[in-house]
């Protein structure tokens, strides 16, 4: 196993390093000290190809002028939040509206944008790095110096692990995931239609027309929803159901676990035998299938068009500090945020 870095670029005149981390069963995982972006993952599929599987980007201003969030670290808070305001112990804090109305995925220099500092991790059993930000009181409009720490490891089980930290000297919000576009069919080869999709979940949150959530939780059963015997994704794409319609044909959806704690999320493509296993300790994943990517730019060589990536956001309600009823992302100066999202990759040998 080994870590290796290169320059891959400068931010407001500090460099920006790329670090390849690898284990000894032939996957790497590739990744940036700007906004601890993943640039590359790569896995083999059922005959042994090596290939890339998330949307990235081979240059460093692509990242700037192009991306939406790929494979970014997103906060202090991820998703929406509604009018870009809320209230704290009677106080009114007012965000960047990035997404008007609305404050979207930390804001213009959110947790996506800044550049972190970084340190490697070497032990017997795994490779990786530990990232640090300081996002000070009023950054973005948010209260409380907040010190955040991720830790990207990869093991030899092919699995890479996310845990996320942080601690505030002032009572804040903190809602943290990755936004990583996955596509198990390696080298963008195919869009993700194909690719099934299998979780406990019983419920998903209502969207409004601003892609907020109404507050509503909806029965997932009998619906493009239900997840629970693994579902093709491109069922959610050609579904007439409005929740679909509204998201861009597809999904921009919060499904919530059906149990508490530990929950498991599978991705699969049939024809790359590839699986991620994705598990966590968060309560929800917001399932986005890139259903706004047409037309805006090439990815790797590859046009850009809906559907090419699916994120699986593990994180807390989207918008939950204005939904009294959603669990609470209210961290205090005297706890702890702590979140840990595993990703395991798998191939099915089976006919080879």
């Amino acid at each position: 196993m080994k870590i290796t870095d290169k320059l891959f670029g400068h931010y407001i005149d500090e460099p920006v390093m790329e670090y390849t981390l690898v284990n000894d069963s032939g996957m790497s995982v590739s990744c940036l000290n700007y906004g601890c972006i993943i640039t590359k993952i790569l896995v083999p599929d059922r005959s042994g190809n090596i290939e890339n599987v998330v949307l990235g980007f081979e240059q460093f201003f692509d990242y700037l002028d192009l991306s939406t969030y790929f494979g970014s670290v997103v906060g202090r808070v991820a998703g929406r939040i509604s009018h870009a305001e809320f209230v704290l112990d009677g106080e009114s804090y007012q965000l960047t509206a990035n997404e008007y109305p609305n404050h979207l995925h930390g804001g213009k220099k959110g947790f996506h944008s800044v550049i972190w500092k970084s340190e490697p991790i070497e032990t017997e059993n795994a490779v990786g790095l530990k990232f640090f930000y300081r996002s000070i009181d009023g950054e973005e409009g948010y209260p409380g110096n907040l010190d955040t720490t991720i830790i990207y490891r990869l093991n030899n089980q092919n699995e890479l692990s996310i845990t996320y930290e942080a601690h505030t000297d002032q009572k804040t919000i903190v809602n943290l995931t990755n936004h990583s576009y996955f596509n198990l069919s390696g080298n963008i080869k195919r869009d993700c239609s194909e690719h099934v999709l299998q979780l406990e979940n019983d419920r998903f949150l209502e969207l409004g027309l601003n892609l907020i959530p109404t507050g509503r939780l909806i029965d997932a059963a009998n619906t493009p929803f239900d997840f629970k015997h693994g579902r093709l994704l491109k069922s959610g794409m050609k579904s007439s159901h409005p929740q679909n319609a509204l998201a861009g044909n597809g999904y921009d959806h919060p499904l919530l676990f059906a149990k508490k704690g530990e929950n498991t999320v599978v991705l699969t493509e049939k024809e790359s035998g590839r699986t991620l296993q994705v598990t966590t300790d968060q309560p929800c994943v917001v399932l986005y299938t890139a259903n706004q990517l047409e037309g805006l730019y090439s990815i790797s060589g590859v046009r850009a068009r809906n559907h090419l990536g699916v994120c699986l956001e593990t994180q807390g309600f989207p918008d939950a500090i204005n939904q009294p009823h959603f669990p609470s992302i209210v961290l205090n100066p005297e706890e702890v945020y702590h979140s840990t999202t595993k990703y395991r990759f798998f191939s099915n040998t089976i006919g080879v």
